[in-house]
């Protein structure tokens, strides 16, 4: 099985200014600065809020067993009753397709904007995309095109601060027009590499006749508590602190990937009804996001996503609600969220859960992806992600597509296709494996 393993895959652990020096693309920045800044913008958040005092983070490192994080599959749903798509919030029963599209679906999607990732904007600032660059190459004895982008957001009613999205996509040279588009959260542009000899996934990609692109999100928006006054969140507040219904960082990250797909629709190379998105861990969190809240992409590869992708809020297992909503990781959701990290709420207090947020993307197909059991899939709970992905085919099942067909864990290689599809692949934290499977799973259902 061709596959690629990134050398780099564990930088999605760092902090942002360490991103920065690691690429010699910023300066070095004193981190106990930036943690005040962040405890500051977290404080400000719990205030808004009313929250005083949160309950712990699991942390491995913990001398108290109980802070330990929980691998105990009979203790990982303290909570078992998850909330049921099928009933609407004043208590009536979905009967048909009608009534999810009309008035279930929505108001969940609402739910999840206010309580749990947060509202773009209305008057989020336009983007204009302007090629940087533009060269030929050659991958894998295929000459390829490979074009660099450069999206800037209107900062014209707020000049202080200035977004430059960066992005590229790469296609065969004499590919025809109007070709599909898989896109992949990156840390990196330029040519593609490859590791210990496997063949890298836009390869994979080019190979089918389709276009390879790839977007910076931290770009979009920087991946920590401090810049959330800067970057797309902060242009938009006009440098002021968020409020509890604003968006955090994986909404900001879709949005980017949204306006990527805007520039695709202007350009006859590429078919803007087929773009994928793909990412791994946090951004596998943000390529579920993305897909759920923009109706326009075809399906998302959902890649080892961990709380707040696609395992339940419900679930102790790894990392739980109370980590994300902690003053590291708050970023990424609507200050909201931790309320109910709050030691006088539960994680049950919630209204939807996962389930329902891979269902609204519904009928679109979706690809869960996790690997092999290890420390770092361990944390992000792979039969969360399973459960999660289960529950939410009753949903697609119900509007007459086809689920995973089951409730039994697979274990590892083995593929449960449908609408929805899972695979547990026997590399670690990475999506190598799956991508020839997501690919064959985007021919079937995407492009047809």
């Amino acid at each position: 099985m061709r596959n690629i393993i990134p050398p780099i895959f564990l930088l999605a652990l760092m902090p942002l200014t360490t991103h920065a020096q690691f690429f010699g693309t910023g300066p070095i920045v004193n981190q106990d600065s930036l943690n005040r800044a962040t405890l500051a913008d977290y404080e400000n958040m719990k205030a808004q809020i009313g929250v005083t005092e949160t309950r712990p983070r699991r942390d491995g490192q913990a001398i108290d067993p109980a802070l330990r994080p929980n691998y105990d599959e009979l203790k990982a749903n303290p909570y078992p009753f998850y909330p049921d798509p099928f009933t609407t919030f004043d208590g009536r029963r979905v009967r048909n397709a009608r009534m999810w599209y009309k008035i279930r679906k929505p108001e969940i999607r609402e739910e999840f904007e206010r309580e749990i990732y947060g509202r773009i904007p209305a008057d989020c600032p336009s983007v204009t995309w302007t090629v940087t660059r533009e060269y030929e190459g050659k991958l894998g004895g295929t000459d390829i095109v490979i074009r660099e982008l450069n999206g800037h957001a209107d900062n014209s009613a707020y000049p202080d601060i200035e977004v430059n999205i960066q992005a590229q996509v790469m296609w065969k040279k004499d590919a025809p027009q109007n070709i599909p588009v898989i896109a992949d959260f990156s840390y990196m542009l330029g040519m593609p590499y490859s590791w210990g000899g496997q063949v890298s996934w836009q390869q994979m990609v080019i190979e089918h006749g389709w276009a390879a692109a790839q977007i910076l999100p931290n770009t979009v928006q920087p991946d920590s508590g401090h810049g959330l006054r800067s970057g797309i969140i902060g242009l938009a507040n006009k440098g002021q602190y968020r409020k509890p219904e604003d968006w955090g960082v994986l909404r900001a990250w879709g949005w980017g990937v949204s306006r990527l797909l805007d520039y695709f629709e202007t350009d006859s190379q590429f078919d803007a009804t087929k773009v994928a998105i793909e990412g791994v861990s946090r951004y596998g969190k943000a390529a579920l996001v993305t897909m759920a809240f923009d109706e326009r992409i075809a399906t998302a590869m959902v890649c080892s996503s961990g709380r707040a992708g696609a395992p339940a809020w419900r679930r102790d297992c790894g990392e739980t609600l109370d980590n994300t909503a902690a003053w590291d990781s708050y970023h990424w959701v609507g200050g909201n969220l931790i309320k109910y990290s709050s030691i006088e709420s539960s994680w049950d207090d919630l209204r939807v859960d996962q389930h329902e947020l891979i269902g609204i993307c519904a009928p679109r197909p979706v690809f869960i992806s996790v690997g092999a059991v290890s420390e770092p899939e361990q944390w992000v709970d792979i039969n969360g992600s399973f459960i999660s992905a289960a529950k939410a085919s009753e949903i697609y099942e119900f509007l007459g597509l086809k689920g995973i067909g089951t409730d039994l864990f697979p274990g590892v290689n083995k593929l449960l296709d449908g609408d929805i599809s899972f695979r547990q692949h026997p590399g670690g934290h990475e999506a190598g494996a799956n991508w020839p499977y997501f690919l064959d799973f985007f021919d079937k259902y995407v492009v047809k």
